[in-house]
């Protein structure tokens, strides 16, 4: 299985951000403009991008769906959006925009009848935000934790179509202290199903060890503060998942 970098774009206040740990107090500013950057990581290689609307995610609902259409729109790879989508009409709208594939989070815990619906009709097009604290499902933009399981709500959602995940670590996500990679390995191999790891990456090596469980169903991996920081490059990145599956082959 191929291993895939999506580039972070966090998006608040219509600029591009990053949190630490997903506290909105901690927030940095790296770009005044989020389409500028989504071009630059088109430019460089990235075969994906990922969006957030951080607003939408502590909102409820989508507040930058505008300049997030405008980026599916403008650039040449596909995009994944997450944050404050809740309703079949918000998904409808983005994928109608040109959205690859929406992320659906505190819905898929709050709303199981929904997710149930949505994962029937858009499942390829359709992930599923794990959001973790301590291994248990956080919601609302990570202001609240619930006592469900990452791995207990996900084998329920595969019984529903679910076939796309996104594990993020809270306690990892803009620490650059490396990503959960027993977590994720576990989870991919107790659904049977492509789970993409997001918090903690801080190095190449660290992208290299998850790539190792490809095999189990970890399939990329979002890659924010690193960028941002130039711990590595994307052309570096890209140039090492490359090299590894040449080796591999």
């Amino acid at each position: 299985m191929s291993f895939i970098i999506y580039p972070a774009i966090d998006i608040r206040g219509g600029k591009c951000v990053r949190l630490f740990q997903g506290d909105y107090a901690k927030e940095t500013v790296y770009a005044d403009s989020p389409l500028a950057m989504a071009k630059r990581w088109a430019e460089q290689g990235a075969s994906w991008v990922h969006l957030v609307d951080l607003d939408g995610a502590k909102e409820g609902k989508p507040v930058n769906a505008a300049i997030i259409k405008e980026i599916a729109r403008t650039i040449s790879v596909p995009v994944q959006v997450g944050g404050g989508i809740r309703t079949e009409e918000q998904i409808k709208d983005y994928l109608e925009a040109g959205v690859a594939r929406v992320i659906v989070g505190t819905a898929a815990i709050e709303d199981e009848p929904f997710t149930k619906r949505i994962l029937q009709a858009y499942g390829d097009q359709t992930a599923i935000g794990l959001d973790c604290r301590n291994g248990m499902v956080a919601t609302r933009g990570w202001l609240e934790t619930t006592d469900v399981s990452a791995t207990e709500l996900a084998k329920r959602l595969v019984t529903y179509g679910a076939e796309t995940f996104i594990y993020t670590d809270i306690a990892r996500d803009g620490t650059m202290t490396g990503p959960n990679v027993a977590e994720i390995a576990a989870l991919a191999q107790a659904t049977g199903k492509s789970v993409i790891a997001s918090g903690g990456v801080s190095q190449l090596d660290d992208l290299l060890v998850l790539a190792q469980h490809a095999a189990d169903g970890v399939s990329g991996a979002i890659v924010g503060k690193a960028l941002y920081t130039d711990a590595f490059t994307l052309e570096e990145a890209l140039g090492r998942m490359e090299g590894r599956e040449s080796n591999v082959g």
